[in-house]
């Protein structure tokens, strides 16, 4: 339970964190954050909780992440399931925190309230495929980059800092595409109180960063020998 109320909250920084810079300072020309900004926010958001609830839960805060240790053998499958319904609920209350603050402004309109979307929806037009390929790719790097960090033979008490850059430069480079997801769990957030197309294009915002994940943590498994 300590684990699992671990996840909830972190999810939920991530979200509040994350989504919240998007929604509440990134379309503030005089604030400057822009895409560089709202990068920075979700690092920042893994880092510091990597730190503060890492030694609990492990600080996986995204169900691609679980399902991606459970393959490569870090992770116990009893525990794959709670995880993930931790996470989503956390990822729910950060983004219901962050529609009851917007919502008291004047004038608020919810618009795409940080989704993610391919086609019309993508930040930059993108096709679903090219937003597929993207998240599936993301997500396997991001994998790629918790898997080795977190290893045993890695060097002690720098994962979260590798972890956090990783994430700030997959959104440097995914936000255009798809506004990044990476993580079903954020989708899902934003998508409920989005309502309409976002929900509507959610299932690739599970099904990629799972498929990513998976490959991740097969292919890791097979070059670390000690696994």
């Amino acid at each position: 339970m300590k684990k699992l109320i671990a996840e909830f909250i972190g999810t939920m920084w991530l979200v509040l964190g994350g989504c919240g810079s998007a929604v509440l300072a990134a379309g503030y020309p005089e604030l400057g954050i822009g895409f560089v900004g709202v990068s920075l926010a979700f690092g920042l958001t893994v880092l510091t909780m990597v730190y503060a609830i890492g030694h609990i839960s492990g600080c996986h805060l995204n169900p691609a992440v679980s399902i991606g240790l459970w393959v490569g053998g870090r992770f116990d499958k009893k525990e794959l399931l709670p995880y993930i319904a931790a996470q989503v609920l956390g990822g729910i209350l950060g983004a219901g925190i962050l529609y009851v603050i917007v919502s008291g402004k004047a004038g608020f309109e919810i618009g795409g309230f940080a989704s993610n979307g391919y086609g019309e929806h993508s930040p930059d037009g993108f096709s679903m495929t090219a937003v597929l390929l993207t998240e599936i790719v993301m997500t396997f790097m991001f994998l790629m980059i918790i898997l080795g960090a977190t290893h045993k033979n890695a060097p002690a008490g720098f994962a979260g800092i590798a972890i956090g850059l990783g994430l700030t430069l997959i959104h440097l480079i995914s936000i255009p595409v798809s506004n990044t997801s990476v993580n079903p769990a954020r989708s899902t957030s934003q998508a409920i109180f989005a309502g309409d197309w976002a929900v509507g294009q959610l299932w690739l915002f599970w099904v990629a960063p799972i498929i990513g994940a998976i490959i991740a943590g097969v292919v890791y498994k097979y070059i670390s020998k000690e696994e």
